[in-house]
């Protein structure tokens, strides 16, 4: 029996840390076991027995470690791991950031990381190399770098890929990465997808792409989520007075400004650390992932109401709340999400990452009309 992945334990990213750990690399004759050892004492201690392919990923990931950790220079080729949701890509991804005895090293969703980079870029636009001055701020001694989450929608983020991967590379640094696709399946719009084909390209080339497979879906596997907040949260349908009542949620508003960043967006609530949106407040409007982010950074407990079917929806909505809930997942906010229709008929659309969405919001307590 395949592994089922541990709960993720979750911090709040710092700026600039980004989630950096601190303390002494264990010297190479004392690491070279750690990262065996450490799997496999996560999967005993939940009697179960790691796949063929997570034992592979494994094995690729202690020699990695082994030479990282030891006296040579070599430069190592990156690692990059795909699959379809569930299949525990980022359970050994962060499995790998937290065995390995090295104090230089960051682990983030790559939303955050772009957001960030786009952020640092436009501050030191005056420089002659804004991209290598913000990597200098954000990674400053980096030697792992972990980002999951990985895809691409935008041609002009496609661009900038290209170049933080060439730079990253440059560095010398580690680069570890999750996708739900292959890097063949990155950017699958006809339009731009030949343009894209020097990053997938320069992923082949530079990183060890290993595909991570099964046949379960360990996130729609009842578990218990003690350490995880998000999966405390609650999706109700059809959202009846009473249902709202009993849940103890706020009455519904005339739309309030919520300053974020240099704007306002609508909002139905805010008080303390609760906020509540509409799905058109944040999907029918031009929101983007920065925007996601400084509201969590503000708020720990989120009410979004009046979830349409989505695929009544545009595609940017779609993709729009597809981010949010990506967002929300990550920085493991405490979510009460409503609708009028179960999440199954709520879910439909077109958006090529609406499976993720699906399986994380599958996690959530379902409240229904009784």
């Amino acid at each position: 029996m395949a592994v089922r992945p541990p709960i993720r334990s979750r911090s709040t990213p710092r700026w600039p840390a980004l989630r950096r750990l601190f303390g002494k690399a264990a010297a190479p004759t004392a690491s070279h076991r750690v990262i065996h050892d450490y799997f496999q004492h996560k999967a005993l201690a939940q009697g179960y027995t790691l796949s063929h392919s997570q034992q592979r990923v494994i094995d690729c990931m202690a020699q990695h470690a082994t030479t990282l950790l030891g006296a040579s220079a070599k430069t190592l080729p990156g690692l990059y791991l795909h699959g379809a949701v569930g299949r525990g890509k980022s359970w050994l991804l962060d499995g790998f950031f937290q065995a390995i005895p090295l104090a230089q090293k960051q682990r983030l969703h790559f939303h955050e990381f772009f957001a960030q980079l786009h952020q640092g870029m436009f501050s030191h636009r005056e420089q002659p190399d804004a991209l290598a001055t913000t990597l200098d701020e954000l990674l400053q001694d980096c030697r792992v770098l972990c980002f999951d989450e990985f895809h691409v929608y935008d041609i002009s983020d496609a661009m900038l890929i290209s170049r933080l991967f060439k730079a990253l590379f440059r560095r010398g640094i580690l680069l570890l990465v999750t996708s739900n696709y292959p890097p063949e399946g990155l950017l699958p719009n006809p339009l731009y997808h030949a343009r894209f084909k020097p990053v997938i390209d320069l992923i082949n080339t530079r990183m060890q792409v290993m595909e991570v497979g099964g046949p379960h879906d360990y996130r729609s596997q009842a578990r218990t989520h003690a350490q995880q907040v998000f999966t405390q949260g609650h999706y109700v349908w059809p959202a009846t007075r009473a249902q709202r009542q009993a849940l103890n949620l706020p009455q519904s508003i005339a739309p309030l400004a919520l300053p974020v960043g240099t704007r306002h967006l609508p909002a139905r609530h805010c008080d303390g650390r609760t906020v509540g949106f509409t799905f058109s407040d944040l999907c029918d409007h031009p929101t983007a992932v920065m925007d996601y982010l400084e509201l969590c950074r503000r708020f720990d407990h989120w009410i979004i109401d009046e979830l349409p079917t989505l695929g009544d929806c545009s595609m940017a909505a779609q993709q729009r709340f597809i981010n949010l809930i990506d967002v929300l997942y990550d920085q493991d906010k405490h979510l009460v999400l409503l609708g009028r229709h179960s999440l199954r008929e709520s879910l439909g659309g077109d958006a090529i990452d609406l499976a993720r969405t699906r399986s994380r919001l599958g996690q959530l307590v379902e409240v229904r009309e009784s």
